[in-house]
Parts: structure tokens; C-alpha cells; sequence
């Protein structure tokens, strides 16, 4: 089962999208988070996903990977052009709707889906997520872990963007503080991943800095409550980015949602130990 490789036009920007299974079988969205590309997704657990009866896309958000990107620092867009972006996919790709996983800012995309284009979205996952979205103040959620809140006050050099070894050791590194402190760093498989995100990316600096400056607009956490898709927040028991709590807070705002805490994880794509729990618990969806 090997993916296909699509670019697809909308919005007036291009996304490099690749799909993963039978078009006959249920779609699955899978929206990436900030700084990353489609290939957080890791592919074994994409094809599980496809082997279970699922048509699974993957694609590059705006600045990521070999998607449509601008200079960086100087991103045109907000967060409202990359969930208007996930609705013209769908209809690029001829899909009344589809399951949307959604990762962090790819969850907060993913809420503001299924809350202003309700009919797209069949399920919802929310992953590594927040009530509302990134950036917005929860006075009544606990902050960021202490140790990451020095990691984002530390003024760290960039590396030499045309240098691919420095980039390399940037991306594994960047990973670091967001990964669970109770299970080891694998730091040769990073390495690896972090290659192919490298080689994959037409502007990495942009990639790795764009996301991270976009607006994410007016707070939508009252407005939860409306989201009428059946959904499973997903969380990282040592998520240090968004604690515990905002996880399962999230889960309260919306109506009859699931929640299932990923042990010994943190603000991370479902790292392969918890895939033989969270794979059957989207199929369930």
C-alpha cells in the first residue's frame, strides 16, 4: 500500500497532499502542527489507519514541506485561511466530508472545522489540543511546564538554513523538550525523521518559523459546545506544552466527546508505543 502523491489547488495556494488506501472507504483527514509537515505522520501508522478501512490523507499545511510558502517571518494568512484551506482540500479531492484528526494547532484548525463547516466533518480527534486554541489566554488551565517555559525565553541561535547537518540537528533538537521525560529519546530515529523533513521542505527556515506568527484570531472556546460531530480528545499524560488538564478540559466543552490519555507522552505525534491504542480508538470513530 503505497501512497499517491497529489498537488492540489485552492485558496489560491497549492498543497502537497498524499492519500493512503481505498477511495472507497471512509476518509480521514490527518492536519499537522505548527512547524511540522505531513511527515509527522509517520507512515507505517498512516497505513494502519488505511489497513483498517480508512482512506487516509496526509498533506503540508501552507509553509510546510513542498506546499505554497512565503518568506519567513512574513506569513500573509491566519488561522481561518488554513481551516478554509482543509474545507478546499475536501472538495479538491471530491469528499462530502471525512473523520478530521487534527494535532495541536492541527486540532485547533480541526475545532474551528467542525464548528464553521460543520457538514465536512463526519469525526473528530483532537490531539495534544487546548480549548479554543493556541495562544488564547486559560486562566483556569495550568500553564507550560516550567523547564519549557525557559526552553521559549532562551534567545537559541538558528542554524545555517543551507547547512542540511546543522538543520538536521536543529529539527531532532527542537523536538526535545515537548517529548515525555519518562521514556527515552530516540534520538537515531529522530535523526532520521528529521532528514526527511529536511530534504522534503522547499523553505525549512520558513517552515519552522511561519506557523508559529500567524493569528489565531477571536477565542472560540465558548462555542464548543455547538461542535456536533462525535469526538475523542486524545492527550499526553506529560504534555508539558498543554498539561493534562487542557486536554480533558476540552474534552468537557464538547457534547458527549471521549477522552483518552496517552501514558508516557508528551506535546508529540503519537509516539509508536501508544499506536495499538489510539489506532483502534480512531477506527471506533
Amino acid at each position: 500500500m503505497r501512497g499517491t502523491e497529489h498537488f492540489i489547488r485552492t485558496n489560491g495556494v497549492e498543497l502537497c497532499t498524499e492519500t493512503f488506501g481505498d477511495p472507497a472507504d471512509a476518509p480521514l483527514l490527518l492536519i499537522h502542527g505548527a512547524g511540522h509537515s505531513m511527515l509527522a505522520w509517520n507512515e507505517e501508522f498512516v497505513r494502519r489507519l488505511a489497513t483498517g478501512g480508512r482512506y487516509v490523507i496526509r498533506y503540508d499545511s501552507r509553509d510546510a514541506g513542498r506546499s505554497t510558502g512565503y518568506p519567513a517571518g512574513e506569513p500573509p494568512y491566519d488561522l481561518r485561511a488554513l481551516v478554509a484551506d482543509a474545507a478546499g482540500l475536501l472538495d479538491a479531492l471530491h469528499l462530502r466530508s471525512a473523520e478530521i484528526v487534527g494535532m495541536s494547532q492541527g486540532a485547533a484548525v480541526a475545532q474551528l472545522l467542525a464548528l464553521d463547516h460543520p457538514d465536512r466533518v463526519a469525526a473528530l480527534a483532537l490531539a495534544s489540543s487546548t480549548p479554543g486554541g493556541p495562544g488564547h489566554e486559560q486562566p483556569d488551565l495550568p500553564p507550560m511546564s516550567e523547564a519549557l517555559r525557559a526552553v521559549f525565553t532562551e534567545d537559541a541561535p538558528v542554524p545555517d538554513w543551507d547547512d542540511r547537518a546543522a538543520v538536521v540537528d536543529y529539527l531532532v533538537e527542537g523536538e526535545r523538550p515537548f517529548a515525555a521525560p519518562s521514556r527515552p529519546f530516540d534520538t537515531d530515529a529522530l535523526r532520521a525523521w528529521a532528514a526527511r523533513v529536511a530534504d522534503h521542505a522547499r523553505d525549512i527556515a520558513a517552515q519552522v518559523t511561519n506557523p508559529f506568527m500567524i493569528d489565531a484570531g477571536a477565542p472560540w472556546r465558548d462555542r464548543l459546545g455547538a461542535i456536533t460531530a462525535p469526538t475523542l480528545v486524545l492527550h499526553g499524560t506529560e504534555d508539558p506544552l498543554f498539561p493534562l488538564e487542557h486536554g480533558r478540559a476540552l474534552a468537557a466543552e464538547v457534547p458527549g466527546a471521549g477522552f483518552l490519555a496517552m501514558e508516557r507522552t508528551g506535546h508529540e505525534v503519537f509516539p509508536r508505543e501508544v499506536w495499538d491504542v489510539v489506532v483502534p480508538a480512531l477506527l471506533r470513530l
